[in-house]
Order: structure tokens, then C-alpha cells, then sequence
């Protein structure tokens, strides 16, 4: 539904479910639209705003700031998050990520959260991110995405042999991978 209260169908030309992010299909006209902005020039500490429709209430609008930029999630290494401070409840995913020019950085995604609700930290897929899905689904009907063939882990005694004490930042691949990704 948008903001003027007009409904329409939508198809689902595909999805991504590493990154959450979905292209649709509307048939319409005269849709409103928002200037994209630049996430790789957000400022740890900037304001930013989150439009939704928090439990409901439509057109409600949130306010934080960009608390880091690249931040992963356990079990996810696909998006280089947004992480803020912006209250993002039931409704608000899915909904934009404003800068203070009124540009689109982020898609609002998930919350950080031990007892279900708004705790203080939430997350935002950078809007550079969902245009390039967007854009290789569009173009292939999916997402594709290199792969090195090893994974990555601290470095530590038990690791293997290698120089000790490690130098600052090292990282050890655990695991060669022979088989092509499919």
C-alpha cells in the first residue's frame, strides 16, 4: 500500500535469501519516487531515519545514528551491514534508511534482540547492495556471488604450522573446498 492509499498487485520476479532482498513487479504510473544515496560515505555518528509502519501505525518515521558501517552477523557474511540505533519494530523492515538529504542508504532488515523487541541495535542492508541484486536478478533471475574455497578463522597455537607469534591482523584458512560452487 502506499502512502496516498492506492493497493496494487505485485509479481515476484525473484529473491535473494542471503541478503533478504526481493525484486518486484508493479503495473502503475505516477509512483512516487526517492533519491539513492551513497552508503560508503555515511559517518559513523550521523543521523539517519527510518520510515515504516511500525506494528501498524503507518507513516510513522524513527531517528538514531549510524552506530558502524561492515558489520557481519553470525551465520552471515553476505551484507556489510548499517548498523544504527534507529528503533526498527515489526513493520519497519523492508521499509528505507534515510540519510539527512533525504537519500535512500539502507534498507531497514533485522534487529539485534534477546527478548524479541526493540533493544537499541538494528541493521540496514546499504542500498548499493539491494540495487546489485536487484539488478542480477533482473538480468539473470538470480544472484551470483565468488567464492575463494577456504575458510577463514583466528589465528591461534592449535592452527597448524605456521610463523608464531603471529603478526598483528593474521588469519589462517581452515579448510580447502575441491568442489566447484553449483
Amino acid at each position: 500500500m502506499l502512502t496516498d492509499k492506492r493497493e496494487m498487485k505485485a509479481k515476484l520476479v525473484g529473491m535473494d535469501k542471503r541478503t533478504d532482498v526481493a525484486l518486484l513487479k508493479v503495473n502503475a504510473s505516477d509512483l512516487p519516487v526517492v533519491k539513492v544515496g551513497n552508503p560508503s560515505q555515511l559517518k559513523v555518528g550521523e543521523w539517519v531515519a527510518a520510515i515504516g509502519a511500525p506494528f501498524g501505525f503507518e507513516n510513522s518515521v524513527t531517528s538514531g545514528i549510524v552506530s558502524a558501517k561492515g558489520r557481519s552477523l553470525p551465520d552471515e557474511n553476505y551484507v556489510p551491514f548499517i548498523q544504527t540505533d534507529v528503533a526498527i519494530n515489526p513493520g519497519n523492515s523492508g521499509g528505507p534508511l534515510f540519510n539527512l538529504r533525504g537519500e535512500v542508504v539502507g534498507i531497514n532488515s533485522q534487529i539485534y534482540s534477546r527478548s524479541g523487541g526493540f533493544m537499541g541495535i538494528s541493521f540496514a542492508i546499504p542500498i548499493d547492495i539491494a540495487i546489485n541484486v536487484a539488478n542480477q536478478i533482473k538480468a539473470k533471475g538470480k544472484v551470483s556471488r565468488g567464492q575463494l574455497g577456504i575458510n577463514i578463522q583466528e589465528v591461534s597455537r592449535g592452527t597448524g604450522p605456521i610463523v608464531w607469534p603471529p603478526p598483528p591482523k593474521w588469519r589462517a584458512g581452515s579448510a580447502c573446498r575441491p568442489e566447484r560452487p553449483g
